[in-house]
């Protein structure tokens, strides 16, 4: 079983910084995920990072902007969010998965969810 905390939430003009933190218990090789889901509409994928390769994956509307990382060692991975927009407003989740790849877009790849954090982007 692993058990994920996310951090990091707020409030943020547009154009702002915030970085988000998944701590995961129990070992770490796992690939991550970042997802979120705005009022009224979907979870969409945001960002992913896998355990085996390194390879990140990123939703086109974050592409530049936003950069998925992870600590080995700290067991933890990071999602920096730059020039927030006010559409990126949304509860943000990580998950886990022992998949790889290109699955990792999709929601149904992963095991584990945490909580959900709250960003909100003022325009």
């Amino acid at each position: 079983q692993v058990q994920l905390v996310e951090s990091g939430a707020g409030l943020v003009q547009a154009g702002g910084s915030l970085r988000l933190s998944c701590a995961a218990s129990g070992r770490n090789k796992y690939s991550m995920g970042w997802f979120r889901q705005a009022p009224g509409k979907e979870r969409e994928f945001v960002a992913a990072i896998s355990w085996r390769s390194g390879s990140t994956y990123y939703i086109d509307s974050v592409k530049g902007r936003f950069t998925i990382s992870r600590d080995n060692a700290k067991n933890t991975v990071y999602l920096q969010m730059n020039l927030l927009k006010p559409e990126d407003t949304a509860v943000y989740y990580c998950a886990a998965t022992e998949n790889s790849g290109p699955r990792l877009r999709n929601g149904l790849s992963y095991d584990y969810w945490g909580q959900g954090t709250q960003v909100t982007v003022s325009s």
